[in-house]
């Protein structure tokens, strides 16, 4: 199963939430991704921004939106284990980049 990520929706929502790049990662790439599974996002904000809790919390629920209401879990870098975050980096399916 794929899941389709509206391109122009999602441009729009990263230039206004201060977003530089947004990747799919997690079961959303691979073949166990089902119906009821939840969607991973990894983002990376502008440096001189960064919205905290309830600002991440909102970006979730809206990206939720874009995807059916499929439960998304909006992650950084940072929020990654270091035992596995190279791995996600490197794996995952960047659906916007600011240039």
């Amino acid at each position: 199963m794929q899941i389709a990520v509206p391109k122009e929706r999602v441009a729009e929502f990263c230039r206004r939430n201060h977003i530089t790049k947004l990747a799919l990662f997690g079961s959303a790439l691979r073949n166990d991704f089902r119906r009821d599974s939840d969607i991973d996002i990894l983002v990376e904000f502008d440096p001189n921004h960064f919205p905290g809790f309830l600002g991440l919390a909102r970006m979730e629920r809206e990206l939720s939106e874009f995807v059916g209401g499929r439960k998304v879990d909006l992650r950084t870098p940072q929020d990654l284990s270091r035992y596995f975050r190279d791995n996600v980096v490197n794996n995952a399916k960047v659906q916007y980049e600011r240039v």
